[in-house]
């Protein structure tokens, strides 16, 4: 049936209906094990009670008024981000990709106003993910989300997380603005970065006075067991750092976090949004925030990722033919398949269970933060039935 909707998604055979924590409902029936949450979006599962609540509860008294006034939730929600991180101020966006491109903007005024306006050279990595605006895509640097759409913009680089020789000449150039990375990389395959690149990478930038910014899109707000993945190391702390997907749990709203000093060149009129930190999102984003945020959460997160991670690299031992590693960092986590990494997705969807695609043929499991123990183990088990199905199909093939 042809469709009306422009045809720029690969979309699954499943019609969505309803969702209740970890299950995802289709409209012909079938159940499934959701481990993709929105990609790590849906932090606390479908239809959480209390983001019901929350968004019920506003949605009776306002929506939007725009920024031309203040939203006191915003303040609010503010508050929490800063308290709980190295940041100092917030914007407000409705997206990851508006996150990042506020953090893009925040480090190039920054040296303007410092008056080294000839620091615009943003230094990306290859691999990386950081959302589809035209800033975004060409900061990640990917051929298939650029080619056709003209030109990179100009100043944005890439780099080679392994090439720590091409990473500190690049950071001393005179013209250098900002490095930007994932502490744990999300599309491009899961891979986290340890506490000895991190720390490197911070010291060089605060060597040269070239701004650190961390895209915590995917793997922030709980989703390794700490508040933000550099959390699990001292010393490391950004300039600068984008957040989404999880902060709205579910809910659409993205923001930017920087240190005052990072962020003296945005003053009133050099950036705004007009969705950006409504009163809706903010209502939403407040509730999210104060579960995801508990030493409850963040401890579940914890025991349920080292469960999935134990229980698949007993997978991988047992089918070589299939998995060659598990990596990632708390529930997000990484698979990298010897087969195609989409025909088992395909597989996994029918044996009842949905998992993300990723770089480097990688499925990811990014299920909900409050996943317990039961249903953990029946992703592996559906896995495992995925994985025994794949081989057979192999087998026979032959």
């Amino acid at each position: 049936m042809s469709s009306e909707l422009m045809a720029v998604y690969n979309r699954a055979p499943v019609e969505v209906e309803r969702g209740e924590g970890v299950w995802l409902h289709a409209r012909d029936g079938r159940v499934f094990l959701d481990c993709v949450a929105g990609i790590a979006t849906n932090s606390l599962g479908h239809a959480h009670p209390a983001l019901v609540a929350a968004l019920t509860e506003q949605a009776h008294k306002l929506w939007h008024v725009s920024n031309i006034f203040r939203i006191p939730g915003q303040e609010e929600l503010a508050h929490r981000l800063v308290e709980n991180s190295f940041a100092d101020v917030v914007f407000f966006g409705n997206s990851g990709s508006e996150a990042v491109e506020c953090a893009l903007k925040t480090a190039r005024k920054y040296h303007a106003a410092n008056g080294q306006p000839e620091r615009i050279d943003i230094f990306g990595f290859a691999s990386s993910f950081h959302g589809r605006t035209y800033a975004a895509v060409s900061a990640s640097g990917n051929p298939a989300y650029l080619d056709g759409f003209g030109p990179r913009l100009p100043g944005y680089h890439q780099l080679v997380i392994d090439d720590a020789a091409a990473i500190e000449e690049a950071i001393r150039q005179p013209t250098a603005a900002a490095v930007i990375v994932e502490p744990v990389q999300g599309e491009g395959g899961a891979r986290a970065l340890d506490e000895a690149w991190l720390r490197r990478v911070r010291d060089l930038c605060s060597e040269t006075g070239t701004l650190l910014i961390y895209d915590e899109v995917q793997c922030g707000m709980g989703r390794t067991g700490k508040l933000f993945a550099h959390q699990w190391f001292d010393g490391v702390e950004p300039d600068i750092m984008a957040v989404a997907k999880a902060l709205g749990g579910g809910f659409p709203v993205g923001a930017c976090l920087s240190t005052a000093a990072a962020a003296k060149g945005m003053v009133v009129g050099t950036h705004g949004s007009t969705f950006g930190g409504n009163p809706l999102a903010m209502a939403v984003g407040k509730a999210a925030f104060d579960l995801i945020a508990s030493a409850a959460t963040l401890d579940n997160v914890r025991t349920i990722a080292a469960r999935l991670h134990d229980g698949l690299r007993s997978l991988a031992a047992h089918y070589p033919d299939i998995a060659v590693d598990v990596r990632g960092k708390g529930l997000l986590i990484g698979v990298k398949l010897i087969p195609n990494n989409r025909e088992m997705m395909a597989t996994a969807r029918d044996h009842g269970l949905l998992v993300a695609g990723g770089g480097d043929n990688c499925v990811r499991l990014l299920p909900s933060l409050l996943m317990t123990g039961a249903e953990a183990d029946e992703a592996l088990k559906r896995l495992e039935q995925a994985f025994a199905a794949t081989r057979a199909a192999v087998a026979e093939a032959a």
